[in-house]
């Protein structure tokens, strides 16, 4: 009888840690970000916040497409505590950005990745767009390889949002 509840603790024990191992969501890369203007930050002063990254380029058909719905959804939740965060691409002249966010006028923060330190930090990133959600603990919650399903994000973003840190 013993036997068979130590079995079943060892069972259950194992289930648990099972549970913990498979449902941690992966942390976002501590890397630094540098804007069209020059300035600095790195994902670790991001906590607290419900951040977008999207890794994009000016020549990616798909994301000049989404880069209106972006706007929409960040102009939706900044005020919320959403941040968005569009990573030019080491391979998208500088001018080029610049030249295409000033006629866009996008309202969220733009960096460029000169070296490709950023993208090779998210899982070496070579596709656009590519879009990681990260929660207010700095975890990625998930990942869009192409353009998201816009309302799906935005539950999502919703329920990001009302979670405690």
């Amino acid at each position: 009888m013993k036997v068979k509840i130590i079995a079943a603790i060892a069972v259950l024990v194992l289930a648990i840690a099972g549970f913990f191992v498979f449902t941690q969501k992966p942390s976002a890369p501590d890397v630094a970000f540098t804007t069209l203007q020059g300035e600095s930050f790195r994902t670790a002063d991001l906590r607290g916040q419900v951040v977008l990254v999207n890794f994009w380029a000016t020549t990616c058909t798909t994301c000049i497409k989404e880069m209106p719905a972006l706007v929409q959804t960040h102009e939706k939740f900044a005020a919320r505590g959403y941040r968005t965060i569009a990573v030019a691409m080491d391979y998208d002249p500088p001018a080029q950005v610049k030249a295409y966010v000033e006629r866009s006028g996008l309202p969220f923060t733009v960096a460029l990745d000169t070296r490709g330190e950023v993208a090779r930090a998210f899982e070496g990133v070579r596709l656009t767009p590519t879009t990681y959600l990260i929660d207010k603990r700095g975890q990625i919650v998930q990942k869009y390889l192409g353009e998201p399903d816009f309302d799906k994000l935005h539950a999502l973003l919703e329920r990001l949002l009302n979670e405690a840190v």
